[in-house]
């Protein structure tokens, strides 16, 4: 018997082929996905976002929101006068939209989706904004943007924006802590702090729009789909693109998925399990229940840290223990001899006599030591650099990379020891830096820092109508306000 021959292995043929293989491969992934049901993370999950809106939270939450709320709006306002800021009004002008959206500290208005995007840039301008070391992102600079675009568009209340902004802080921090953070990101090159931003800002705005659980599980599945951004935003030295990847399209895509599950958009029903999932896709390095964990007895927003002071964290805690020493010690330029400030040896070289104020540590303690603190304006004032004043009171520091201190880490502590003219030496080591969630600042330091942020631009009269506004914010009945009391 004579065997047939092998038919020829024509385009069509191997076109053919591979469709059915494809075919045969994708078949059982879809009955499975078609039958694998809603997992009881996403189940309690998007029923809790759903819920949020007319969940009361504890007081000391609403308290804390409403702060990290005013201390957002300072971080917009004042960096609407650093380069980042600038190019954001710079493209509202050029793309505003439908004009109904604020673009605090201007005049002007944008439609939400381009809203979201300056606030976002505007917000992250600076090193001003709060931060999220359990999740490494900066939740505020996404959520607040998108949470005021869509609040703006529904007019909603302002106990109902208050709720939206500390479920954002909830639900995107907890998405990188789940991934990994600083671990997953040197892995993966991926941006933790653009991925958590977009969560954050895509809850807050799908609360406000009253989704409902189901249309909050196609809220996430569009989330995870926008979900974006690489490591390498880590060498824009002009922090521009930086405010894009940290804040600006986050914000922005947060609230276009939220806007497009609003206008009736569907999606796949469970992103977070099943054949290409999310949490196939990302491969998370801790348990995905972390997601779910505390929820509800534990917020995020009481874990967020401030910054006291507008610089370089590794000059945090340096400035904090100077202050300190001023104060108990008296101490003044001409009494001065010598300061040492001693901080974690990699945090040292991010701050050794930079060419940046706000960043350099040697800078920010001379002006600390003349002008008993360090506001915004001395930390972005480059010109000061040259002065003969300041430059003389630099000369008398040192910083010096301490070892002993790099195992604290993540706590950036510090000590600080200052010898005076008649060669007595004090010192003070600070490892919990104010601001964090274990050194909360009250609030009449938020106000004094929003203060000294804001009312350059704002005026102090309308500043101090904004901070009666927000911390009465139950009574206000739509969120639109506040516009006047945040533009110019």
């Amino acid at each position: 018997m004579i065997d047939k021959k092998p038919a020829a292995l024509s385009r069509r043929n191997v076109l053919r082929t591979g469709t059915a293989l494809a075919a045969a491969t994708a078949l059982p992934r879809v009955a499975r996905a078609a039958s694998s049901g809603i997992s009881p993370l996403m189940t309690k999950l998007s029923t809790y976002m759903a819920d949020a809106a007319n969940r009361k939270l504890p007081d000391a939450v609403v308290e804390r929101t409403k702060q990290a709320i005013l201390d957002t709006f300072g971080a917009m306002i004042s960096g609407a006068e650093l380069p980042p800021g600038k190019f954001a009004l710079n493209f509202a002008k050029l793309n505003p939209g439908e004009r109904s959206s604020t673009i605090p500290a201007s005049n002007l208005l944008c439609g939400p989706i381009e809203a979201a995007l300056v606030n976002g840039l505007l917000a992250h301008s600076d090193e001003t904004d709060d931060t999220h070391p359990g999740s490494l992102s900066h939740p505020g600079s996404a959520v607040l943007p998108s949470s005021l675009a869509m609040g703006e568009k529904l007019g909603v209340s302002g106990e109902r924006f208050l709720r939206a902004v500390a479920l954002g802080y909830d639900i995107g921090p907890r998405i990188t802590a789940m991934l990994g953070k600083q671990e997953y990101m040197a892995a993966t090159h991926r941006s933790t702090h653009a991925i958590a931003g977009t969560f954050g800002a895509a809850a807050a705005a799908g609360s406000i729009a009253g989704l409902s659980a189901q249309q909050m599980r196609w809220l996430l599945s569009y989330t995870a789909q926008s979900a974006s951004g690489i490591g390498s935003w880590q060498r824009d030295t002009q922090h521009i693109e930086k405010s894009f990847d940290f804040a600006g399209m986050p914000a922005r895509n947060g609230l276009t998925a939220a806007l497009l599950v609003q206008a009736g958009g569907t999606g796949v029903e469970d992103v977070l399990s099943g054949a290409d999932s999310f949490i196939e896709a990302y491969q998370p390095m801790n348990n995905p229940s972390v997601l779910i964990d505390g929820l509800g007895e534990r917020y995020e927003i009481m874990r967020t840290d401030v910054k006291k002071w507008t610089v370089g964290s590794p000059i945090q805690a340096p400035l904090d223990a100077l202050e300190a020493l001023i104060k108990k010690n008296n101490l003044t330029p001409d009494n001065v001899q010598k300061i040492v400030a001693r901080v974690a040896s990699h945090e040292a070289t991010v701050v050794d006599n930079r060419e940046i104020p706000d960043i350099c540590l040697q800078h920010m303690l001379a002006v600390m030591l003349i002008d008993k603190t360090a506001s915004f304006r001395a930390a972005h004032d480059v010109a000061r650099m040259k002065d003969a004043n300041i430059l003389k009171q630099r000369a008398k520091v040192t910083l010096v990379g301490d070892a002993s201190l790099d195992k604290l880490l993540p706590k950036r502590a510090a000590v600080v020891e200052v010898t005076t003219m008649d060669g007595k030496t004090v010192s003070e080591r600070v490892e919990t830096v104010r601001g964090t969630s274990g050194n909360p600042m009250t609030r009449e330091e938020m106000i004094a820092k929003g203060r000294d942020l804001c009312v350059p631009i704002l005026g102090a009269e309308k500043y101090s109508r904004l901070v009666e506004k927000i911390f009465a914010l139950e009574t206000v009945k739509s969120i639109t306000e506040l516009r006047p009391l945040i533009q110019v």
